[in-house]
């Protein structure tokens, strides 16, 4: 399974290898009065593309830390239940040797 993974991890960087060969022209991202920015096109892609993958994890780690948070609580809940249960046992246990046994009617 690690052969494929990495043979399909070659084949993704040689193909994004050769896009950016083929990309390098450089071209003009214009700003507002006049001010322009002279880059190779691969470069811009790669840019906005990070640019747009940086967004989508700071959008995403609202819900991933509201996820934790619960998880959390939910965790102390469930070994505070735990607990619970744990010291009910005991207290049955202890009132079950206490109690003394039962008369034989007969």
């Amino acid at each position: 399974m690690r052969i494929v993974t990495r043979t399909a991890w070659l084949l993704l960087f040689l193909l994004l290898l050769a896009f950016a060969a083929k990309n390098t022209e450089p071209v003009t991202l214009r700003f507002y009065f006049e001010l322009g920015w002279q880059i190779p096109l691969v470069l811009l892609l790669l840019a906005f593309f990070a640019a747009g993958a940086a967004f989508g994890l700071i959008a995403a780690l609202g819900t991933l830390l509201r996820q934790r948070r619960e998880i959390l609580r939910l965790r102390r809940e469930a070994r505070s239940t735990a607990q619970a249960q744990e010291a009910r046992r005991a207290q049955e246990a202890r009132r079950a040797q206490e109690a003394p046994p039962a008369a034989a009617e007969g």
